[in-house]
């Protein structure tokens, strides 16, 4: 198994950046994909993107205008997400998962189910 703690949520004014770290523990990150999901108020946990074990592929949602980031280091056994030019609309729950699947091909890791392990979460605010 692999216990995963995200962090670097909190409040931020719109337009703002913010950088969330998720820290892996109990096995190598290396050995798995890992992806960010969120959930804000009234919503179902909706994907962000995914980056597959080694980081050479990476993964987006269509909707997400090009402002989040997903990068990974292995050697650190830590994946992050960079959020650029917050709006309020970001505010949630932002989630860490991974999983041991693979996945080649368009619309990788792009659904809750595809992951096994997940985080307790960080959350988001965005003040206007």
């Amino acid at each position: 198994q692999v216990q995963l703690v995200e962090s670097g949520g909190g409040l931020v004014q719109a337009g703002e950046s913010l950088r969330l770290s998720c820290a892996a523990s109990g096995r190598a990150l290396s050995r798995f994909a890992a992806g960010w999901f969120r959930l804000a108020a009234g919503t179902e946990r909706t994907f962000i993107a995914a980056i597959t074990a080694g980081g050479g592929n990476t993964y987006y949602a269509d909707s997400l205008e090009g402002r989040f980031i997903i990068s990974r280091d292995n050697a650190k056994n830590t994946v992050h997400l960079q959020i650029d030019s917050l709006k309020p609309e970001d505010a949630a729950v932002y989630y860490c998962a991974a999983t041991t699947m693979t996945c080649l091909g368009s619309g990788c890791y792009d659904s809750a189910a595809d992951f096994t392990y997940w985080g307790q979460g960080t959350q988001v605010i965005v003040s206007s």
